[in-house]
């Protein structure tokens, strides 16, 4: 079921985390959907996905200011599914955006995950 994913980091400034991981670190830009989305390749199959914080999300570097995702290779309805029934407990329905479809749930102690359908397999 899943394929892949990344570690999300809710940053400040697009330009300037784009710049440290590439310029920097030496790391690839991915993609980038403006000031809305980024993801850096880490290499051996890490993603490093750049998100900006907003009131919706925890402000960068505070506790909660990471989050988990997993990329599937099956419509986002039957992993959702598939987990409910496994007794996960989803946070809202699925919504859906450029990059793709996301439900978000988190693991037993609090930490945000979601399931990432991309626009490529939606």
């Amino acid at each position: 079921m899943i394929t892949g994913g990344n570690a999300t980091l809710f940053i400040s400034n697009m330009d300037a985390a784009i710049a440290f991981y590439t310029g920097v670190l030496g790391l690839k830009l991915g993609v980038r959907y403006d000031d809305a989305w980024a993801t850096i390749d880490a290499g051996n199959g890490l993603t490093i996905g750049l998100h900006p914080s907003s009131p919706d999300y925890p402000a960068p570097g505070t506790k909660g200011g990471i989050m988990l995702g997993f990329e599937i290779d099956e419509p986002i309805d039957t992993a959702v599914a598939r987990l409910r029934d496994k007794g996960v407990n989803f946070k809202g329905s699925i919504v859906g955006g450029d990059g793709g479809k996301f439900a978000h749930f988190e693991d037993p102690d609090g930490n945000e995950m979601y399931l990432w359908e991309t626009a490529v397999h939606a």
